[in-house]
């Protein structure tokens, strides 16, 4: 089992905490991991891009002149690709760009980036984290108290309103709670500030 120092939101260390291998000591898969990535960008696509086939586009009902006799290249309809205002071919239509991955993969992907955290000490385990008040001076007095210069994703045992107002002004810096921690959250930010309750909720479901 890893075992990580567990400090205090003064930046004092108070002991030692073990993390479980099946979630924190795994030998990362960077494929599976690269898939749920791939995955998270995708669903977040509105997929709302829209242009107009030459069906949708308003006029041109009216042959702009006579199949023959004029000289000119026939032509059906002024609303025609090739024409100026005319319809765009193979253009953009709303879609989904969503996907499906199948459970165990999800949950080797984030167990994957959870022990990439471990192994490249970017990982700080805190023995409780609350705020009387929402204050981000607080918040950011913590920040330099564990000498976190980098980005910063915090992760609490349940959502906590005043620690989520807290960061939510502070360039480069997170808040989820235990549930809502991701592939890309942990991934796009260079520290885990994770609490011991935390921990032990994200070992009780990938473990």
């Amino acid at each position: 089992m890893p075992k990580v120092a567990l400090f205090n939101v003064s930046g004092a260390q108070v002991g030692e905490v073990e993390l479980a291998d099946a979630v924190f000591g795994i030998e990362p898969n960077k494929f599976v991991v690269h898939s749920a990535v791939v995955l998270q960008q995708a669903s977040q696509r509105q997929g709302t891009h829209k242009t107009k086939g030459r069906s949708e586009v308003r006029g041109g009902g009216r042959k702009p002149w006579k199949q023959k006799g004029t000289g000119r290249a026939r032509q059906g309809s002024i609303r025609s690709p090739q024409w100026k205002g005319g319809g765009v071919v193979f253009g953009p239509t709303p879609r989904s760009y969503g996907f499906k991955l199948p459970k165990k993969v999800r949950r080797l992907a984030i167990k994957s980036v959870l022990s990439s955290k471990v192994i490249d000490s970017e990982i700080i385990v805190l023995d409780g984290l609350s705020l009387a008040a929402p204050k981000t001076k607080e918040f950011v007095a913590i920040l330099n108290n564990l000498k976190v210069e980098r980005k910063a994703l915090v992760v609490t045992g349940s959502y906590d309103d005043n620690v989520a107002l807290s960061t939510r002004n502070i360039p480069g810096v997170k808040f989820v709670s235990a549930e809502g921690i991701n592939v890309l959250d942990v991934l796009a930010h260079d520290k885990l500030i994770i609490t011991r309750d935390a921990v032990q909720k994200v070992e009780e479901v990938l473990a």
